[in-house]
C-alpha cells in the first residue's frame, strides 16, 4: 500500500526526504510518496481529512487543531519529534535592531501605519519566539506593530520587497534572506530558547490504529534518517538532498550555512513539550488559561511510539 506523506520546503522536512531518497522507507518495506506542500493550513487539513497519511508538522499547530482551535477538532498523534532548532528572526537590513523600539514609538507618535512581521503560522515556535523577542525589546507585539501570516518560501523575497520589516521563519530563509542583503539575523530559537521543540511528524489517531506494524516501519525510517541527517559527516550530502528541485528549490550553500542551528532526531515526542507549549499559548491568549496543559497533551503525545520504534533499531 502506498504511503502520501507531506512537508513543507524548510532544512527541518530533512528526515522525510532522506528516508525516501536514502531506501530507509524501501528497506521497510514501504512504498513512501512525498508531497511538497505551499502553507501549514494545507498541511494540517490534508492529513485531517485523510488526504496525506502523515507529515511534516509544526509542534504547536498539531496541539491546536487536536484541541479545535483555529479548525475544526482533528484527531491527530505526534509519534516522533523531527527537529529542535532552525527557527529564526530576520529584520530588514534597512532598520537596526537596537533601534527597533524607538522606530516603533516614532511610528506611533507620528500616526504612522506599524511595522509589519510576518510568521509561518499563529500556532507555531516562530510566532512565539518572534513575540517573546518583540517584548523583550519593549514591543508589545499585539499592540506595536502588525502581525501577519505567510509561508516560509516567500519571507526573503517579502522583505526584500519591503512589504514586511521582518519575519520568523525556519531554515533555510533567514539565511536566504541574509544572503539576498535584505535582512540581518536578529535572534535565533537556540539563543532564546535553547532545545525549544519545533517540528513533529504527525498522524491521524484513526490511521495509527489502523496498521501499528505499518506506523512503526514509517517511524523506524524516519528515525534511521534522522540519524544520517544529523551525522556531521553527512551535512553537505544534506544539503544537496534539500536543493533538488522537488525539494526545497534552493541553492546547496544557502541550505548549508543555517543546517548547524537544527538538530535532527530529537527524540522523543515528550509530554513536557507539548505542556510547555501549551503554557506558551496560554500566555498569548490562543487557549484558556484553565486548560489542564498535561491532560490535553497526554493523548496527543506518544512516547510509547517512539520508544518501541527505537528499541526496535537497538535489539
Amino acid at each position: 500500500m502506498r504511503i502520501r506523506l507531506g512537508f513543507v520546503p524548510l532544512s527541518d522536512a530533512a528526515p522525510l526526504i532522506a528516508a525516501r531518497a536514502c531506501g530507509f522507507f524501501a528497506e521497510e518495506g514501504l512504498q513512501v510518496e512525498l508531497s511538497r506542500e505551499a502553507s501549514w493550513a494545507t498541511v494540517r487539513d490534508k492529513v485531517a481529512v485523510g488526504a496525506l497519511d502523515g507529515a511534516h508538522m509544526l509542534a504547536p499547530m498539531v496541539l491546536a487543531a487536536a484541541l479545535g482551535v483555529g479548525s475544526e477538532p482533528a484527531p491527530l498523534i505526534v509519534p516522533l519529534a523531527l527537529a529542535r532548532g532552525g527557527a529564526a528572526v530576520a529584520i530588514s537590513s534597512r532598520i537596526p535592531a537596537a533601534g527597533l523600539a524607538r522606530l516603533v514609538a516614532q511610528r506611533r507618535e507620528a500616526g504612522a501605519s506599524p511595522l509589519t512581521f510576518a510568521v509561518v503560522f499563529p500556532y507555531s515556535i516562530h510566532a512565539y519566539l518572534l513575540r517573546a523577542w518583540l517584548e523583550q525589546g519593549g514591543i508589545d507585539p499585539d499592540a506595536d506593530v502588525r502581525l501577519t501570516v505567510a509561508p516560509p518560501p516567500r519571507m526573503a523575497d517579502l522583505l526584500a520587497g519591503g512589504v514586511i520589516e521582518g519575519f520568523c521563519a525556519g531554515e533555510p530563509w533567514a539565511a536566504a534572506a541574509v544572503a539576498a542583503g535584505a535582512g540581518q539575523v536578529a535572534v535565533r530559537a537556540g539563543q532564546l530558547w535553547p532545545g525549544a521543540p519545533d517540528k513533529v511528524f504527525a498522524v491521524t489517531r484513526a490511521w495509527a490504529e489502523a496498521d501499528p506494524p505499518r506506523l512503526q516501519a514509517v517511524l523506524r525510517a524516519l528515525l534511521r534518517a534522522a540519524a544520517w541527517a544529523e551525522a556531521p559527516g553527512n551535512r553537505a550530502a544534506v544539503a544537496d538532498l534539500l536543493a533538488r528541485p522537488e525539494h526545497l528549490r534552493l541553492e546547496p550553500e544557502l541550505i548549508a550555512a543555517g543546517l548547524d542551528h537544527i538538530v535532527y532526531g530529537s527524540g522523543a515526542p515528550e509530554p513536557r513539550d507539548a505542556a510547555w507549549l501549551l503554557g506558551e499559548m496560554k500566555r498569548w491568549g490562543q487557549i484558556p488559561a484553565s486548560l489542564d496543559a498535561a491532560a490535553a497533551a497526554a493523548p496527543i503525545y506518544r512516547p510509547d511510539l517512539h520508544a518501541a520504534a527505537a528499541g526496535a533499531l537497538s535489539a
